[in-house]
């Protein structure tokens, strides 16, 4: 077969153009299928069709998901983490159209993890001497930008990892002397991205853990007011008689 015989979806069987094809681990995606694919998915080239016919199933089924979803919570500027805390699921999107971008619906138990990474850069500031060479200044001199990250770990049939930017642009500091990294505790757009964040991180964690807690099973207790054998009713009080059960 030549480089430029015509190829075809092996997904949807449409034409495939000259440079519209994606590769799949045994056979051809088109640019169409290839875009109906979940975002955060990145294994492409090593699936197989089977694989990426499953994985578009998902996606239309997950448009259903979208429609019921009922955000109650938002957090971030750019890209959000939209919250519908009724029904205990979450999704991360930039779009405006949900419908349109049909972002991956989660629910609570799907997170497994989440961490706010801040990554440091540096560039080293030059000038030039009588000769027009760069030199360095002495001492040197820095400039450093900042990006911040914030990583969901999940458990997904196609994909593990959420990982999205805070801020638009890196933060960029004032010039520094030296290679001691600058304090950014006066920078309000380091410090806004890092609260923000950490708010992030903070609300996954949390759902996650009372996730947990909810599943976990009740062990019975033994009231001291009763001496009844319970394990509580919702506010933590022996169901007998209402009194508080120790910890």
């Amino acid at each position: 077969m030549g480089l430029f015989d015509k190829k075809f979806c092996s997904i949807c069987g449409d034409k495939i153009g000259l440079l519209g094809n994606r590769k799949l681990e045994d056979g051809n995606c088109c640019k169409s299928c290839a875009a109906k694919l979940s975002p955060w998915f990145s294994e492409r080239r090593h699936s197989t069709v089977e694989d990426i016919k499953g994985q578009l199933a998902y996606r239309e089924a997950n448009k259903a998901a979208v429609a019921a979803f009922h955000t109650t919570r938002t957090l971030g500027n750019n890209t959000k983490l939209l919250l519908d805390e009724d029904a205990k699921k979450f999704m991360v999107t930039s779009a405006r159209d949900l419908a349109a971008a049909n972002p991956d619906v989660l629910s609570y138990g799907d997170v497994t993890g989440c961490t706010l990474d801040i990554d440091e850069s540096r560039d080293e500031l030059k000038r030039k001497d009588n000769d027009g060479k760069e030199v360095s200044y002495v001492p040197p001199r820095y400039t450093y930008e900042y990006d911040f990250n914030v990583v969901i770990n999940v458990n997904n049939p196609y994909f593990d990892e959420i990982r999205f930017r805070l801020n638009s642009s890196s933060i960029v500091s004032q010039m520094v002397l030296g290679s001691a990294a600058p304090n950014m505790s006066g920078n309000v757009e380091y410090q806004e991205c890092k609260k923000m964040g950490e708010e992030i991180r903070d609300t996954l964690l949390q759902v996650r853990q009372d996730m947990r807690d909810s599943a976990a099973p009740k062990v019975a207790k033994r009231c001291p007011a009763c001496g009844a054998s319970t394990v509580g009713d919702a506010n933590g009080c022996c169901e007998y008689c209402g009194s508080a059960l120790t910890p």
